[in-house]
């Protein structure tokens, strides 16, 4: 029997605007600001939104930042909101405030998927594969994750910041599906996971008490058992999707992951008849 979140498309917001300035990865490429880029020629957002749009569960694309002024200087992005084929909204202080107020902006009962502009390895596939086990879950809120097993053994020598759960070591994948009206209740907690972002016993200590910081200090909470006690302090189902690709859990936050993104755009390039 199907749940009610079987079949839904997604309206996708792209989180596109600075962290702050002087980014190092705009800063390397000579561009003004990380989400335009280049990486393999293309600007990272362009990358993005090819993406959600060959998506067969994401219906409607809206970018979060950055200015609309810097937006005029792309002639691609201008014709794509000219001809309404993707939204604007101007950003907030920080990815979680901007995140919190597109949510605002979106009809409570659409589902709502939300990803980065510097996620330029990602592909339809992996967006479909998240989506479609997202739907499957019955969850209000899901987070996408990869094991970083996964992640080092397609890419040896990148460092990625990954949460120590049994079962894991997981990194985050910038993939977040609010599938329920409940779901947007996750606004406070997400501010407080991205000033923590890299310091996850931190946030684990938090929302789930000493015990269970106890537990994942010493490798026993595993990823399930957290989810669990997040979806009863926070009152509102959560779920994971485990991403077999590795390329889930790169974005481009340095210019060793700009290295890295222009290594694998090239070696693709160089085999056209790859599917992806």
């Amino acid at each position: 029997m199907k749940s009610e979140f079987d079949e839904k498309k997604y309206a996708a917001l792209v989180l596109a605007a600075d962290r702050h300035s002087g980014d190092v990865v705009a800063a390397a490429t000579g561009a003004e600001c990380k989400a335009l880029a280049p990486v393999g020629g293309v600007p990272m957002v362009h990358r993005v939104i090819k993406t959600l749009q060959m998506s067969s569960l994401v219906n409607r694309i809206t970018l979060v930042g950055p200015s609309r002024a810097l937006l005029r200087k792309d002639a691609e992005i201008e014709n794509l909101l000219a001809t309404n084929q993707l939204g604007w909204l101007e950003n907030a202080a920080s990815p979680s405030t901007s995140a919190a107020r597109a949510l605002e902006k979106e009809d409570p009962h659409q589902p709502v998927l939300i990803t980065t502009a510097d996620h330029a390895l990602l592909r339809p596939a992996i967006v479909d594969y998240f989506l479609e086990q997202a739907n499957a879950s019955g969850c209000d809120f899901v987070v996408g994750l990869a094991r970083l097993e996964t992640v080092q053994a397609r890419f040896p020598d990148t460092k990625r910041t990954a949460t120590k759960l049994r079962g894991g070591p997981y990194c985050g994948c910038n993939l977040f599906a609010f599938a329920s009206e409940r779901s947007r209740n996750l606004a406070v907690f997400w501010r407080k996971i991205e000033q923590e972002r890299k310091h996850p016993r931190r946030v684990i200590a938090g929302a789930l008490g000493v015990s269970a910081a106890l537990r994942y200090l010493l490798g026993s909470l595993t990823l399930e058992q957290a989810l669990v006690r997040l979806s009863r302090k926070l009152d509102v189902k959560i779920g994971a999707v485990i991403l077999p690709f590795a390329e889930a859990a790169v974005d481009v936050d340095s210019t060793a992951d700009l290295f890295l993104v222009e290594k694998v755009l090239a070696e693709e390039s160089a085999q056209p008849s790859t599917q992806h």
